[in-house]
């Protein structure tokens, strides 16, 4: 059987072999789980990773050119894929993120970027380095990439998302690093997987320690209530008590003078 051409997705390549470098992987998980999470509920996204994007016939033939490390694309079906394939899918991504490192910084400054700004049109392209936390980002106009100013809350608006990307200084997976996430336009941050599980057990043992404390005051409240009814009961015991020696006297006596 020949192989389809124009080829999909099918018949492309889908792995180099060549392993993400770890801080780029790590980095990465900061991006990419928080909005996989946010966007879950929509069907007209695909969010990639570390995935091909093929655009031309003649880079399938040269294989001159590999995909982004993260890039959204927006009014497509949500389903799985293998690569992106441009004349498969009828468009490239919308947003475009690449992490740097020394081995590919001059490239996704370079010849990644007019990749993106001439071949693939990508509306919105950014930056960042996981070692120095030096980003940048860029919009299509007229065909030519502008800088996106950083505004004053000191983030790069994605006008495409309706989100924003700030650098944020803390843990993650054990790691202290200055690290991009996304967050609302209010500056709410999107929370990654290991902050969602976090909030989970904040929540889990709050929850058994409001338990714990209505069961303490329910045994509380039981002692109090048998206190009570014991006291009550001692009541009518000496109330009882008086009643028969009342009884009694009377009976010796006769009635009580008024």
């Amino acid at each position: 059987m020949g192989v389809e051409w124009p080829p999909t997705e099918d018949e492309l390549p889908c792995d180099d072999g060549m392993p993400m470098e770890a801080s780029s992987c790590l980095a990465n998980a900061t991006t990419d789980g928080p909005l996989h999470a946010y966007l879950a509920g929509r069907r007209d996204v695909f969010v990639g990773e570390n995935m091909f994007v093929y655009f031309s016939l003649e880079q399938v033939r040269n294989q001159d050119f590999r995909g982004p490390d993260f890039f959204v694309a927006l009014d497509v079906p949500k389903r799985d894929r293998k690569s992106w394939v441009v004349w498969q899918e009828g468009k490239g991504p919308d947003v475009v993120i690449e992490l740097l490192s020394d081995s590919t910084a001059a490239r996704d400054k370079g010849e990644k970027k007019d990749v993106y700004q001439n071949c693939l049109r990508v509306p919105e392209y950014f930056w960042f380095d996981p070692y120095t936390a030096e980003w940048a980002g860029f919009v299509l106009r007229d065909g030519r990439y502008e800088p996106i100013e950083v505004d004053a809350q000191a983030q790069l608006i994605s006008q495409q998302l309706g989100l924003a990307l700030v650098r944020w200084e803390g843990i993650y997976q054990e790691e202290s690093a200055r690290w991009l996430r996304w967050a609302t336009l209010d500056g709410t941050l999107l929370p990654t997987p290991q902050e969602v599980a976090e909030a989970a057990q904040r929540h889990a043992e709050e929850v058994e320690r409001l338990a714990t404390e209505v069961q303490q005051q329910a045994a509380a409240a039981q002692q109090q209530a048998a206190a009570a009814q014991q006291r009550a009961a001692a009541a009518q015991q000496r109330a009882t008590e008086l009643e028969a020696l009342l009884t009694r006297y009377r009976e010796r006596f006769g009635d009580v003078p008024e």
